[in-house]
């Protein structure tokens, strides 16, 4: 079996292999966005009193790709301490038992968000959708400059259709 320091040797390559072909093949010859937490935004200008604010544009493409990268990573570290836990002798039965359970369910949350994803986007040919699973809450984000209240109502059958009764939070992200 594999050592996990190998195995984490090779995602942190891989990652940087991906972000450095990314930022070589971007077509804003290599000009960074910086995304800045609003509150954080409020504080640095009650703090200094500055009239310019320098902000940057994410477009709606790379912000989808940088949360599905976000919740794949937060998916593959929590799958693999339950790999460990399932793995080790220290854990009793029932407690590997509960583990691989939790690993199922994340298998089973992430392909319906993307069973889901695409459903969406084959109903009506939005540019992109991206679902997210929370605890409580479905939270589905449609690129598109609007929604009526009849796309809004589809996507929430079409969720509740695949996660059962939950809430769900259907917002729109503009396209620029």
């Amino acid at each position: 079996m594999v050592k996990k320091q190998t195995v984490w040797l090779l995602t942190m390559l891989s990652l940087l292999i991906v972000l450095s072909v990314y930022y070589m093949t971007s077509p804003d010859n290599g000009e960074m966005a910086f995304i800045q937490d609003d509150q954080w935004l409020e504080e640095e200008a009650e703090g200094n009193e500055a009239e310019n604010a320098v902000t940057s544009d994410v477009s709606t493409e790379e912000l989808f790709a940088s949360i599905r990268l976000e919740k794949q990573n937060e998916r593959d570290q929590k799958t693999e301490q339950l790999s460990e836990i399932v793995a080790s002798s220290d854990f009793s039965a029932d407690e590997k038992n509960e583990a691989m359970e939790e690993m199922e369910v994340i298998q089973a949350t992430a392909s319906k968000e993307s069973v889901l994803e695409n459903t969406i986007r084959a109903s009506v040919p939005y540019d992109d959708v991206l679902v997210r699973a929370e605890e409580d809450v479905i939270q589905v984000t449609i690129k598109a400059n609007e929604l009526t209240k009849e796309e809004t109502r589809e996507i929430m059958q079409m969720v509740s259709d695949e996660f059962g009764p939950t809430r769900v939070e259907v917002k729109f992200q503009p396209e620029n």
